[in-house]
């Protein structure tokens, strides 16, 4: 009974050392934070609909591939500014939640240029757009994304996701 208490009380001094990014259930780790403060500025530039701040977080390699088995509706960098351009001006009162799931990276924790990160993400979104009849909706948004970063050497830039 007494190895049992001192295993009990080991595993949850162990558990207990965990240390977390702030507000998450990812790891702590200075790789992780960082990634998470990219997505928290990209978060924050949707609800302000900053089509020129969001531009300067994506690489010039930016893809998106949209989830459909179709490449029709495919796009890249240039493309990425032109669903900005066309789509956030029709939106107002964005609200745009994440809650990081995980981090997934590529350099072990070490930050140096190409390292990659995969952000999984739940998202939980609302907006104001003005339908067909000219009267405002706001629809409710839920969805698991997975977003996806590379470092340049000084900043996470998005490769895709956004």
């Amino acid at each position: 009974m007494t190895r049992l208490l001192v295993l009990l009380v080991a595993l949850a001094a162990c558990h207990a050392q965990v240390k977390y990014v702030a507000g998450t259930r990812v790891p702590y780790s200075d790789a992780n934070d960082a990634v998470l403060k990219a997505c928290e500025d990209y978060r924050l530039a949707v609800e302000r609909a900053d089509v020129d701040a969001l531009m300067l977080m994506a690489h010039k390699q930016y893809w998106e591939d949209s989830g459909t088995p179709s490449g029709s509706d495919d796009y890249g960098y240039d493309g990425l500014r032109n669903v900005l351009l066309t789509r956030l001006p029709k939106a107002s009162d964005i609200r745009y939640s994440m809650r990081y799931v995980a981090v997934h990276q590529s350099c072990n924790g070490e930050l140096r240029a190409g390292c990659r990160a995969a952000v999984d993400v739940l998202i939980d979104a609302s907006f104001t757009i003005t339908d067909a009849l000219g009267k405002p909706k706001r629809p409710d948004k839920r969805d698991q994304n997975e977003l996806v970063l590379e470092w340049d050497g000084h900043r996470w830039l998005f490769l895709s996701g956004m």
